[in-house]
């Protein structure tokens, strides 16, 4: 059966599309509540906008879910800290409306310049009006940018085109970065006196509520013109209310407010104020993009991957092309590693060796922590639950990176220390066909790290090959590869089987007894 994607809003027909490929696509009206509530016992991912709320209550009944996803950025109607407490990704589009938030700021800037709302009203209205709404300029003006992040800087980059002074005041991003973009960075209060347009470009927290209030519009030069596309809040409306009424500030563009939706506001009845109701992201392109990313989020998601859009993964962001592939080979050494131990280790080491040791490998112990946990617990682990799990239990995951990984390109090596002292050490790595376990506490191997693997330890022998054969086949299950390593003909030996099916612990008990095996485990490493 499909895993269920429920869809509770408007989507693009494409993301749509993309997502029938592979699941079983429902759609409901995400703000009946009863109807969200009786749908997503059957959910394994669910797509929202912003009038569908994912709470802890909907997200109890969601026994199934794995991933909520925002087809767009703002997630202010989902629970995120109960998402993680249930191993629950989430999700948005944070890169889908940026191009059009930018442009909606330029619009907003030019159309406060020019009188454009106001002039359009009067027209409208039978008046010919042209004196009245002499506007200004915007080349050769000072524009400040408040916030350098991605959208601010796709503001900054087209203002730059109308031959402006750019001006930014962002307290994170580095003075040389602000000048490859042609930007002079300043303080707020430096900004402030010297702008004469103003665009807003931070996210709303609690240091940025209020950032521009009543002390800060009293620093501006007169004839300053605000925009604020970015946030609601982060312009205090009735400081900004009283200064366009004090003729401190010449005009503002608002695309958001404090509270939405908003219908009444002094600042609506200001012919030098232009509002629109949070239409940033509202064009097609941007729609089209959320929609899509998210689909391919969930699919990600679904299929146990990593997914940078995840906003409840600890080393969430993009990840390295040549680094994704050691991801499931991470995963499955630490599952390995927690079957050869018989149990956690306390402390953990993910080492890398390499050419691509010099790449960005944080992502790697997270994925090792989700196979660490996998087999010893009986909620899901995930990119979201494993770090919780492995802090709740005191086992520290760190990364070691070195050059030389002899034969291979790449070489991933997970050394486990134990409680009881001792340690176990286990690698491999990614080839042309696939993943491949190579080590296993210095014995070498060169087989599949795929489906289920028997690992047993015993003192090298005649016989032992056959009694295992006849133990496994009495109980019907089929040996698909075997590999035998050993330190010296008569000493310790490390038998590897691949097989076709579960083994249970009894089964597993019998076999190395019969043997008297030291050490039998099994590591299951098909996909959940």
């Amino acid at each position: 059966m499909s895993p269920v994607v429920l869809v509770t809003e408007e989507l693009a027909a494409a993301a749509l599309d993309v997502l029938a490929e592979d699941f079983e696509v429902r759609r409901i009206d995400g703000t009946d509540r009863a109807a969200l509530l009786g749908a997503l016992p059957d959910a394994h991912a669910v797509i929202i906008r912003s009038a569908t709320r994912v709470d802890a209550e909907a997200l109890a009944h969601g026994t199934r879910l794995r991933v909520v996803a925002r087809a767009g950025v703002g997630l202010d109607n989902v629970d995120i800290p109960a998402a993680t407490a249930r191993g629950v990704l989430v999700v948005n589009a944070p890169t889908s409306n940026i191009v059009s938030a930018a442009e909606q700021a330029v619009a907003l800037l030019l159309a406060v310049a020019r009188h454009t709302a106001a002039a359009s009203a009067a027209l409208k209205a039978g008046a010919w009006r042209r004196s009245a709404y002499t506007g200004v300029e915007v080349q050769g003006k000072t524009v400040g940018v408040v916030g350098l992040g991605r959208i601010g800087v796709l503001f900054a980059q087209r203002m730059a085109a109308f031959g402006v002074r750019l001006i930014a005041y962002d307290p994170y991003v580095q003075p040389a970065r602000a000048a490859q973009l042609g930007v002079h960075l300043v303080e707020l209060p430096e900004l402030l006196r010297e702008s004469d347009f103003v665009s807003v470009h931070l996210p709303r927290t609690p240091e940025t509520l209020g950032l521009i209030g009543e002390k800060e519009l009293a620093l501006v030069k007169p004839g300053l013109r605000i925009v604020n596309a970015a946030r609601g809040g982060l312009v205090d409306e009735r400081a900004l209310a009283e200064a366009l009424i004090d003729g401190r500030v010449a005009g503002a563009g608002l695309d958001v407010f404090e509270t939405e939706p908003l219908t009444e506001s002094p600042l609506f009845g200001l012919d030098n104020v232009v509002v629109t109701p949070h239409l940033g992201a509202s064009t097609v392109e941007a729609q089209d993009k959320a929609g899509l990313a998210v689909a391919r989020s969930v699919r990600l998601a679904l299929r146990g991957e990593f997914v940078p859009d995840a906003v409840n993964v600890r080393a969430g962001g993009a990840v390295d092309e040549d680094v994704r592939p050691l991801l499931p080979l991470a995963e499955k050494l630490g599952r390995i590693l927690t079957a050869v131990a018989g149990g956690v280790a306390d402390g953990v080491t993910v080492e890398v060796r390499g050419e691509i040791a010099g790449r960005d490998l944080s992502v790697l112990p997270l994925a090792a922590a989700k196979g660490l946990f996998a087999p010893i617990v009986d909620e899901r682990v995930t990119y979201v639950n494993a770090t919780q799990l492995a802090a709740d239990r005191g086992v520290e995951v760190r990364l070691a990176t070195a050059e030389d990984a002899g034969e291979h390109a790449s070489l991933v090596v997970v050394h486990g220390a134990l409680p009881d002292g001792r340690s176990v050490v286990v690698a491999g790595a990614v080839t042309v066909t696939g993943t491949r376990l190579t080590e296993v506490d210095g014995f070498d191997l060169d087989l599949p790290a795929e489906g289920v693997l028997v690992f047993l330890s015993y003192t090298d022998r005649p016989g032992v090959v056959g009694a295992i054969g006849t133990a496994f086949g009495t109980a019907g299950i089929n040996i698909a590869a075997m590999r035998v390593a050993r330190r010296a003909a008569g000493g310790e030996a490390l038998m590897v089987l691949t097989v076709d099916s579960p083994v249970t612990p009894e089964l597993l008990a019998g076999v190395g007894a019969v043997i008297g095996a030291s050490r039998a485990a099994v590591a299951d490493l098909r996909n959940d």
